[in-house]
């Protein structure tokens, strides 16, 4: 991380972290009147477990506030200490987002605030993102698996295109994202991952 000084890197830091634990799956499920997202499926805070409220608005909403949350750490700390705090909230946004310190650092699994964070660092790489994620969904009809190859695709386009410094910090991100989807690949690996579309009660495949 270079042109920022510490306490900007801090600031930058616990910017992206505080907005990242904002766990909108909770929050929006819960002023809903839909009870208390952590005791339903799966219990985990994302979108696709929100959907099984049976709201597909809680879940939109859920969706779009996981990724946007990133988004705007990253924006208002690049115009505050430049690209390289922008680099550093949305990268601490994710970490919020997966050891949120409201819930008790349990959290999600940082799809939705993976691509927020890119959004908001590089946008022309969040399409990339986007239409690898759509392009192998199209083809597998796995959502776990469409996440897992679009996290692999950012890394690679942002060092073309970003520089070996984001590149390298979206890499550690892809890292994590795999980690924390360690049973949906052994699900995968061992043909038992659910597809999209699937009838019948959703497994937690890939919840944001």
């Amino acid at each position: 991380m270079t042109d920022i000084t510490l306490p900007a890197l801090g600031a930058s830091i616990a910017l992206g972290y505080l907005a990242g634990s904002i766990p909108f799956g909770v929050l929006v499920t819960k002023i809903a009147g839909a009870g208390d997202l952590r005791s339903i499926g799966s219990g985990n805070i994302g979108a696709t477990n929100v959907l099984r409220t049976g709201r597909k608005d809680l879940a939109a909403a859920t969706l779009i506030g996981d990724m946007l949350k990133a988004t705007v750490a990253a924006l208002v700390a690049s115009a505050l200490f430049g690209p390289a705090g922008g680099l550093a909230a949305g990268a601490a946004a994710f970490v919020g987002h997966v050891f949120p310190v409201w819930l008790g650092f349990r959290g999600g699994k940082g799809v939705a605030t993976y691509l927020g964070a890119l959004l908001g660092v590089a946008w022309p790489i969040a399409l990339l993102f986007a239409a690898v994620w759509l392009a192998t969904a199209k083809l597998t009809r796995y959502s776990s698996a469409s996440a897992l190859a679009a996290s692999l695709a950012a890394p690679v386009a942002l060092a073309l295109t970003a520089g070996w410094g984001t590149a390298a910090v979206f890499a550690a991100l892809t890292a994590g994202l795999w980690f924390f989807h360690r049973e949906n690949i052994a699900r995968l690996l061992a043909g038992r991952e659910s597809r999209i579309g699937d009838k019948g009660t959703p497994s937690p495949s890939h919840e944001g």
